[in-house]
């Protein structure tokens, strides 16, 4: 078959499956639970004691994101990339395009990658997760005939290394906080310190200290100046969330969960194809092995009024209570969507993930605007619990939007552009009109 003369194209609507659209609506939005912390408060996303509240209502909106949605939110979204790269590259495979296939899918994942990095350099967004996405995305086409048994091998392999690592990271701090007790023990009797002994207290009171209140002004008087001075400002972080980062968390992060996406595809799990009692059982093994060890994560933190070295502690099971939770929220939702309830939420839901690129930009576009100080200036000025004013508003927005958007165009600006990098052509943009 002469390649060159078909015509391949993006998914059309009715070859969509609802079920992926839906929880991919319900991430989609789920993460902005997360993200606002990062995009309206400074130093505070996991430390509420820095900024934005840590008592009352601002304590209880950090307790229930930390038990429910830190992690889980984004666990899900990579499930469903995963699961994304087989139904594009098998949709294509099955069509004849042959090798065609891989010149699609990683010129897909590369324009991916340049999303990202407007995400961070143009609409100012530092946590963004299309740039890490594209990196370990362009390691999944090998991957595509892999069998579920590999799939789930391979991602507890590299879960497995990056547990070990917090584990590593944390009893390296005790072995340097032992050090340094014993330094400190010698200084008091008179012992003059050498440079090896003298650098590693540096080391412990650097670990050690929390961002001061000089510092958490200083950095709110500078995002509330000028795009560009809030664009440079954010370079140095920007460099250390696309370098370092990737290789030492999202790698056991990300790429782990985009192989059992792709596992998840091959068992029909996000076709709603499984049993209620199959999505029953990951909500009832789920839930209370996750939230179990999130509490006695969350109640550590809380009685060492979040101490590096415990923050330490409590990412040694942070991986695994991420897992189970998220493997509950996938039954859950699954058996929300095959319930049949709320349909019109459900819809709306799809809307929201069918346009997924073009919202997730959204968010940052919005709260730009919101937080800097080219818009609203309103960076760190608004307590914790307040943010998710933002996020409501976002939420019912994009939910009433989406789903009447798409009466009108076929895709999303973002996801219409994307897609005619990807096919080297323009796509319709417009809904045909009826016959």
């Amino acid at each position: 078959m002469n390649q060159t003369n078909i015509n391949f194209t993006p998914l059309i609507p009715s070859e969509r499956i609802d079920s992926l659209d839906v929880i991919r609506g319900i991430a989609l939005l789920g993460i902005l639970l997360m993200n606002i912390n990062g995009m309206g408060l400074p130093f505070a996303y996991s430390d509420p004691t820095i900024a934005g509240g840590a008592d009352g209502l601002n304590l209880k909106v950090w307790i229930v994101n930390n038990m429910l949605f830190e992690g889980t939110m984004r666990g899900l979204f990579t499930l469903l990339f995963g699961a994304g790269v087989i139904l594009l590259t098998s949709r294509l495979e099955k069509s004849g395009a042959g090798i065609t296939t891989a010149d699609i899918y990683y010129r897909r994942t590369l324009w991916l990658l340049l999303f990202g990095i407007v995400n961070v350099y143009v609409l100012l967004w530092h946590g963004d997760i299309l740039y890490p996405y594209a990196i370990f995305g362009l390691m999944l086409f090998p991957f595509r005939n892999a069998s579920v048994k590999k799939l789930f091998l391979v991602a507890g392999i590299l879960i497995s290394i990056g547990i070990l690592w917090d584990v590593t990271d944390y009893h390296s701090k005790i072995n340097l906080q032992k050090e340094v007790t014993d330094i400190q023990l010698n200084k008091d009797q008179g012992v003059e310190l050498t440079k090896v002994q003298e650098e590693k207290v540096k080391q412990w009171d650097k670990f050690t200290t929390k961002h001061t209140q000089e510092e958490v002004d200083e950095l709110i008087g500078k995002m509330h100046q000028s795009y560009f001075t809030v664009l440079f400002e954010k370079v140095k972080g920007n460099q250390f969330m696309q370098t370092w980062l990737p290789y030492r968390l999202w790698v056991w992060d990300i790429l782990s969960f985009m192989l059992i996406g792709m596992a998840f595809y091959k068992l029909r799990i996000f076709h709603g194809e499984r049993s209620n009692r199959f999505y029953l059982i990951l909500l009832l093994i789920g839930y209370p092995v996750g939230l179990l060890i999130n509490y006695y994560e969350t109640r550590m933190l809380l009685q060492d009024s979040f101490a590096a070295l415990t923050i330490l502690k409590a990412d040694q099971t942070y991986q695994i209570g991420r897992i189970f939770t998220t493997m509950g929220h996938v039954g859950l939702f699954m058996l929300f969507i095959k319930s049949g309830i709320l349909r019109f939420l459900q819809k709306s839901l799809a809307a929201v993930g069918k346009l997924a690129l073009t919202n997730y930009l959204m968010h940052s576009i919005v709260t730009s605007i919101i937080f800097y100080g080219d818009g609203f200036s309103l960076y760190g000025r608004l307590e914790r619990y307040e943010l998710y004013y933002i996020v409501a508003g976002l939420w019912f927005f994009q939910l009433i939007f989406s789903p009447i958007y798409l009466k009108y165009f076929l895709y999303g600006p973002a996801e219409w552009i994307w897609r005619s990098l990807t096919y080297g052509k323009k796509q319709r943009y417009l809904v045909p009109p009826v016959a």
